[in-house]
């Protein structure tokens, strides 16, 4: 495979060179592609150096086969068509394609078939945290069809970017300094403190990263599922964390729940209240699956189950779900 990562100095476009070695993904040409600013950078992978082209408009794309994008929704939108006019598949990070009806956003785990039909050569990677949450609840879904659903996530710094990880460590050190703490990646300080805002207002009063999680998880899904969403930014650096409450059509027992979460694909199992066993994100940053824990009945309805849930954004969150959806492709023949 002759492959492109747009955006390889960003925080998922590292990510990207460190999956893509972890995986062994069969590839024969790697380029790597940045703005200005990061043209010129210089990156290792397996043991050879790779220098960052700056991304221009032409026909740098035309032997490419897979070309996966973590630019931001602009740079997307503006290079889709060099990037597939020539037949590479596209498999873009950002927001920009995900609920176009003629392209497919897809979770492996959940409906990795969807990628086969692509008819502009474009897949769409879902937000993070729809990613983490229907790969646990698709595994609900094939016991009873699951009605609503509500969560509460709790959203890392890394969900904003190297920069932001970097701005958390270091109103950290101001504040025990005692020195006024640098703000600049979100609307307030994040050390110390809960910020109940991700992305921006809607009119209904919800956030454009919780109507993320209402919309992508329906057309993922394929189903008529409701989802009412909290979206938190919370101080901790890396990874991910969501209460999930879900209302299915049918009872089901917690040994039900449990046992098919044990089976499957993507879903490591840690729920031991005795032992305080549960997930947490300090400990499952950079790790693939995504984990479970505090499975119980909703005391409040008698089809309701609750859970919680851990998965690195970074990682399953945004480059190992595209390059998963790559190894599908390429083991389906698709991409040849």
């Amino acid at each position: 495979m002759r492959v492109a990562i747009v955006g390889a100095s960003g925080a998922v476009g590292q990510e990207f060179l460190r999956v893509l070695a972890e995986r062994n993904f069969p590839l024969t040409e790697l380029t790597l592609f940045g703005s200005s600013r990061s043209a010129g950078s210089v990156y290792e992978f397996k043991g050879s150096k790779y220098t960052v082209k700056e991304l221009k408009h032409g026909d740098d794309f035309k032997n490419m086969d897979i070309v996966f994008t973590s630019a931001g929704a602009g740079i997307s939108k503006e290079f889709a068509e060099d990037i597939t006019k020539y037949g590479a598949v596209m498999i873009d990070n950002s927001s920009t394609f995900r609920m176009d009806k003629d392209i497919p956003l897809v979770v492996p785990e959940v409906n990795a078939v969807d990628a086969k039909n692509r008819p502009r050569n474009i897949i769409a990677n879902p937000n993070c945290t729809t990613i983490q949450m229907v790969v646990a609840l698709k595994a609900i879904e094939d016991l009873s069809h699951i009605k609503r659903v509500h969560v509460s996530t709790y959203q890392a710094a890394s969900g904003a970017g190297a920069a932001a990880m970097d701005e958390l460590e270091l109103q950290y050190r101001q504040v025990l300094a005692g020195e006024k703490p640098t703000v600049n990646k979100f609307a307030y300080q994040l050390a110390f403190n809960l910020i109940p805002q991700i992305d921006v207002f809607t009119d209904n009063g919800y956030t454009k990263e919780e109507m993320k999680m209402y919309n992508e998880t329906r057309k993922i899904m394929h189903s008529d599922i409701e989802v009412s969403a909290m979206c938190v930014r919370v101080p901790s650096l890396r990874a991910h964390s969501e209460s999930v409450w879900a209302e299915t059509e049918h009872p089901l027992t917690v040994k039900e729940v449990r046992d098919t979460f044990e089976k499957a694909e993507g879903v490591v199992v840690m729920d031991n209240p005795a032992e305080k066993i549960y997930p947490m994100p300090l400990f499952l940053s950079g790790k693939d699956p995504v984990h479970v824990g505090r499975i119980r009945k909703d005391l409040s309805n008698p089809n309701g189950i609750t859970f919680w849930c851990v998965s690195d954004q970074i990682k399953k969150g945004a480059a190992l779900n595209a390059v998963q959806i790559a190894e599908y492709l390429i083991g389906e023949g698709d991409i040849k």
